[in-house]
């Protein structure tokens, strides 16, 4: 089966740069699948978890907050705010940073930033799920 070069990107330098068969990423308007030789496409993702399949068999996963992807027919880019492969989630920081949205949003007060909180509270649910295979 025919590879493509992936590369996840953040403004800290690049996370993740391999060859695979198969990129399924979830956009702001839905799942995508991507393979080799895909029609160019740009498009905005949620805070989700990227499927990078290799062609061994194997399936890596990558914590992402957002961001875009920039698909070419012999290369694919995806340039996030932060983005972590599960292997190197530091599982501890994460529960912590889930504490501490959850306490934000329950506290109910007028000076928190709900939206924020929020978007806290997803990525840290993110990174956990996908360190624990929950995805």
């Amino acid at each position: 089966m025919k590879t493509v070069t992936v590369n996840i990107v953040t403004p800290d330098g690049s996370v993740y740069d391999s060859e695979v068969t198969m990129v399924i990423a979830k956009t702001t308007s839905g799942e995508i699948g991507v393979l080799a030789g895909h029609i160019p496409m740009v498009a905005p993702l949620a805070i989700s978890a990227v499927k990078l399949k290799k062609a061994d068999g194997t399936t890596e996963v990558a914590a992402i907050s957002g961001g875009f992807i920039e698909v070419r027919p012999d290369k694919i880019s995806i340039l996030a705010p932060s983005a972590e492969v599960a292997a190197s989630i530091d599982i501890a920081r994460a529960k912590e940073a889930l504490a501490r949205a959850e306490g934000r949003l329950q506290k109910k007060q007028d000076d928190i930033d709900f939206k924020r909180a929020e978007l806290a509270l997803n990525r840290a649910m993110n990174r956990i799920n996908v360190h624990e295979g929950n995805i």
